[in-house]
């Protein structure tokens, strides 16, 4: 499986045998360079200008964007609903986290995740292999939710997102209180933003990679 980020909250996941779904597609208002980017799979995690830039996928047959479960060939998708906020997304509305398992192998992507949920509604989502998380607060979960989250899903990976960085065009904490949140030894900076993974190759116990923006 390959993983790419492109920056905020976009992401692409890639089969061994060629399937690709993206991730919540920003906008160019956002800041980020736009990519060039096909996929057979939107997955939106809410109408967000900086999440639902749908048009900006080639060649995509389906958008999903509704709390559900969508067999695929070779992949389960599942898209649980949660919330943007505290208050029960009284203050920015609903968000959908999503759960993908492919090539035995399981991604879970947060979207604006605003506040970690109850045992009983986490507990659905496990096991983890690699979590895409917020970690810039404002809009989302802290650092410390995120930390929070983290220890209850024990992924192997950890890819923080949504947080400030140089091309970002509102205010966000940055990466850096997050990965204070953690042994130095259990951190890698990747020069790269991307990566490929096979269960054989996943760490032995959770590792939080920070991917090149």
């Amino acid at each position: 499986m390959q993983v790419k980020w492109f920056g905020h909250a976009f992401f692409l996941v890639t089969s061994g045998t060629g399937m690709q779904i993206a991730f919540d597609p920003f906008a160019d208002t956002v800041g980020y360079p736009l990519p060039e980017v096909r996929a057979e799979l939107v997955i939106v995690s809410h109408d967000h200008y900086d999440h639902n830039n749908v048009q900006l996928v080639k060649g995509y047959r389906e958008v999903l964007k509704r709390a559900g479960s969508y067999p695929q060939e070779g992949a389960k998708i599942d898209l649980f609903a949660t919330y943007q906020d505290e208050e029960k997304g009284k203050k920015r509305g609903g968000n959908l986290v999503a759960r993908v398992e492919m090539e035995g192998l399981v991604v879970m992507h947060c979207g604006d995740l605003g506040l970690v949920p109850p045992e009983e509604e986490w507990r659905k989502w496990m096991p983890v292999d690699i979590l895409m998380v917020p970690v810039g607060g404002v809009y989302t979960i802290d650092h410390r939710g995120a930390r929070k989250l983290v220890e209850a899903l024990r992924p192997r990976i950890v890819i923080p997102m949504h947080y400030k960085t140089r091309y970002l065009q509102f205010e966000l904490a940055g990466v850096e209180p997050f990965l204070q949140e953690f042994e130095a030894a259990r951190v890698k900076k990747l020069r790269e933003s991307g990566f490929e993974v096979t269960g054989e190759k996943l760490p032995p116990q959770t590792e939080v990679w920070v991917l090149g923006a």
